[in-house]
């Protein structure tokens, strides 16, 4: 109990978290303690469902570790680092909820035909029925459960409701009965706060300009209240608290202020300071401006919800304005406090606008669903409307007006240049989309629950009306309107909006002679995390904004930072793009034969591998069995003797396959379109969109067999056992030559989302069978394999 520190972390923002522990008591005063992986998995993005409170060493998690679109459940012991697996996810579940015993009471999933959000029941013969149902409009989901863990506290806006509501749910039944909504009648169920130990309500909170608190516990609000008092016009949040609730840590925040964290015990009423996360910020606190709640009419009269920040000691007239766009949406919202973007920004004299446009979460079900298919239109619209709402006010100088966002904020920015370009003289897009057809194609396999309400909220690319949309709402498709100044800011290992949405939008724009600049780190994801990244980039951003908007600039740069800044900075001229290819896979076995004679063939092999050439041999055994042929390969090297062996049918469709190396045997059977195998213990199942070929032993002689011709190339299917998925290959047959005196057919095997993952086969037509094989292995650092048979 109490040993580790546990946290998420990914590789250099690819968002595959996995969970780490760390031991604070190894801690020295010149080392950080080394951390353990929890879930050493490569590919994996791990979910944390429970943290036991019975148990302190168990943790309830989710792993895509057999198939990367749906999560498994795992049993995680901590101490030891062990995964258990309890449940094998076939049923497009996407999450589990536990009671107060911590068992296992309701799994929520989405429907594969609808895309319909459930929540079902779990049995005690582990079976599920379903008792509640949501559709793309609509929400729900479980916040806690009753003192006697009859029934569950169910947050929804199901069917003719607004406001997202807490009902009780009866569990067996599925009823629902309404305990809470706004008393104000103005935004969506905020929190719920329960006391662990009597498992009963301590307050329900709401959030409109700031947060509101209903009190049920009224000891515990005359404490909360006792603090407010002496904070004024801050936010208290409660960051932890002991077993009896009688000694908490606050963390004290505000618009203008930097957070502090204080003890407070309820029973002496003393307020002892603990820390200031920010130190440097705090003693800057003179400089820090505040943020107010304002509101305007968009273009068809919905108000829209919104912060404004004034520069400090600035008239608020004929301002410079930066519109910052936040990210989403479908549920994310800018908040009233402190934010380092905003602060920043009216340091350098800029006013900065915060627009919760409609889509924006917490302002009722009707505002979040009226940005359904309003990309670009009448979400933009609500931006573009505060802009003209703050130059009638004669705030905004509407000849130095600026955009700034990132993700859905990054389009936005795009968007506002190239659909409305008279109204900005700049943009910052941060890891924005440019054409929303490559972003919905690119989406990561996690998302797949999801992907309905993707189109229901942009554009269904599978429909007529839904290309219609997306090709409208895509500022890559309307570059030619944009004439303001770009700055582009990607992060390279980005999963959501992936680099090739801003590399588009940088061509697009060099090649009219348009002016953009391109920050781009190699280190980074969804946004810059790393802080001399964050650093870099807050510098070109102050640069380019002070160049285009006249604002203020800190001339001077730390070496550090602008040497980063070099090192982001793209040179434009070199950015290219290659469209991604559609490739139809074949769907049946072409008629391909066995042309090599039954025999053993021996193989020389070198692997370079990390500068070293390593000797191996390979042996390959073709024989009959009833109607099929047996392929046997064996090779053996630094590693030991690994065998590969796998049963054809007369027409080269591949039945069963067994792997050995060592103790280790991975038996594999193949359909037509998929294969299923089990590997350390785990179970997979992968499926193909197209003929599932084998490319283990007796590939060569597959390709052989086709029947090919010069110029001739054909699509299907591999199993990627590393990453539980199949891997599309494309295989085309180059051309015929001549190899150390004998004529060859030369063939390349190229993944296709992977071109380092590649294969070459010189294949003697007359014999059946390579001669030589070139293999590029990308998993071993693109180690580099070759076969050559001996006479």
């Amino acid at each position: 109990r109490d040993r580790y520190i546990l946290y998420i972390n990914d590789q250099d923002g690819d968002e595959n978290m996995n969970i780490y522990a760390v031991n604070p008591s190894q801690a020295k005063a010149d080392m950080v303690p080394t951390s353990k992986n929890l879930t050493p998995l490569k590919d994996v993005t791990a979910q944390i469902y429970m943290v036991s409170k019975k148990g302190p060493n168990v943790m309830m998690i989710g792993l895509n570790d057999r198939d990367k679109a749906w999560h498994d459940l795992y049993k995680l012991e901590i101490a030891e680092a062990k995964l258990t697996k309890v449940f094998e996810n076939t049923e497009r579940l996407t999450g589990w909820v536990f009671d107060w015993d911590e068992k296992a009471r309701i799994a929520s999933r989405t429907d594969e035909t609808t895309g319909h959000a459930q929540l079902m029941r779990v049995n005690e013969d582990g079976s599920f029925d379903k008792i509640y149902e949501t559709n793309l409009k609509e929400s729900a989901y479980i916040a806690g459960w009753t003192e006697d863990n009859a029934k569950c506290y169910l947050v929804s806006n199901k069917g003719d409701v607004n406001l997202t509501s807490l009902y009780l749910m009866d569990p067996q039944t599925g009823r629902t009965t309404l305990v809470e909504q706004d008393p104000k009648g103005k935004v969506d169920f905020g929190g719920l706060f329960i006391d662990p130990n009597t498992r009963k309500i301590i307050h329900t909170s709401y959030t409109d300009d700031k947060t509101h608190r209903y009190w049920k516990d009224k000891a515990f609000q005359k404490d909360f209240e006792y603090l407010e008092n002496k904070f004024p016009n801050r936010e208290i949040g409660i960051s932890s608290l002991t077993k009896d609730l009688n000694k908490w840590l606050v963390a004290v925040s505000g618009d203008k202020y930097a957070t502090d964290v204080y003890f407070f015990d309820r029973g002496s009423k003393e307020i002892i300071h603990q820390y200031t996360p920010k130190p440097k910020l705090k003693a800057a606190e003179d400089y820090l401006t505040t943020m107010e709640a304002i509101s305007y009419p968009s273009s068809d009269g919905l108000l829209i919800p919104a912060y404004l920040s004034l520069p400090k000691a600035e008239q608020p007239k004929g301002l410079p304005l930066v519109v910052l766009v936040h990210g989403g949406p479908k549920g994310p919202r800018d908040y009233w406090g402190y934010n380092a973007f905003v602060q920043f920004l009216t340091n350098r004299g800029y006013a900065v606008l915060q627009p919760n446009f409609r889509a924006s979460g917490g302002y009722g079900k009707e505002f979040l669903n009226a940005g359904d298919k309003q990309w670009g239109k009448l979400m933009q619209d609500d931006i573009t409307y505060g802009v003209k709402y703050l130059i009638a006010k004669e705030i905004a100088d509407p000849s130095r007006i600026g955009i700034m966002g990132g993700s859905y904020g990054g389009y936005a920015t795009l968007a506002g240049l190239a659909f409305t370009p008279d109204v900005y003289a700049c943009g910052v897009d941060i890891v924005g989309p440019s054409n929303l057809f490559t972003l919905l194609a690119s989406v990561p396999p996690y998302w797949e629950s999801f992907r309905k309400h993707l189109y229901e909220m942009v554009g269904d690319p599978e429909t007529e009306e839904g290309k219609k949309l997306l090709h409208e709402a895509s500022p890559l498709f309307a570059v030619d309107n944009i004439k303001a100044p770009l700055l582009i800011i990607q992060g390279a290992n980005d999963p959501r909006v992936k680099q090739a949405e801003s590399d588009q939008i940088v061509i697009a724009l060099r090649d009219k002679g348009q002016e953009v600049a391109y920050l781009l780190a190699k280190d980074e994801g969804h946004g810059f995390r790393k802080p001399l990244n964050r650093k870099a980039m807050m510098a070109e951003i102050e640069r380019f904004l002070a160049q285009h908007l006249k604002g203020k600039q800190q001339l001077t740069i730390p070496d550090d930072v602008n040497n980063t800044l070099k090192q982001i900075t793209v040179d434009i001229t070199t950015v290219t793009y290659e469209p991604p290819q559609k490739v139809d896979a074949l769907q049946e076995m072409p008629n391909a034969t066995l042309k090599a004679k039954p025999g053993t063939y021996q193989y020389k092999s070198i692997l370079k591998v990390q500068g070293q050439h390593i000797a191996m041999t390979k042996r390959l055994t073709i024989s009959a069995k009833d109607q099929s042929w047996v392929i046997h390969e064996s090779s053996t090297g630094p590693m030991g003797e690994m065998s590969d062996e796998v049963l054809y049918d007369k027409m080269m469709n591949p039945q069963q396959r067994t792997i050995k190396q060592g103790e280790v045997h991975i038996p594999v059977t193949y359909s037509t379109h998929g294969l299923t195998s089990e590997l350390m213990g785990k179970k997979l199942d992968i499926r193909s969109d197209g003929l599932m070929v084998c490319d283990g032993a007796g590939l060569d002689l597959f390709i052989a067999g086709l029947g090919l011709s010069k110029g001739d190339e054909i699509v299907f299917f591999v199993g990627d056992f590393m990453n539980a998925e199949a891997k599309q290959v494309k295989l085309v047959f180059e051309e015929k030559q001549e190899l150390e005196g004998q004529s060859v057919d030369k063939y390349t095997l190229t993944a296709v989302k992977n071109k380092n993952d590649k294969s070459v086969y010189y294949i003697d037509p007359m014999r059946g069978l390579s001669v030589k094989t070139i293999k590029i292995i990308p998993a071993m650092g693109n180690a580099e394999l070759t076969e050559i048979l001996q006479p």
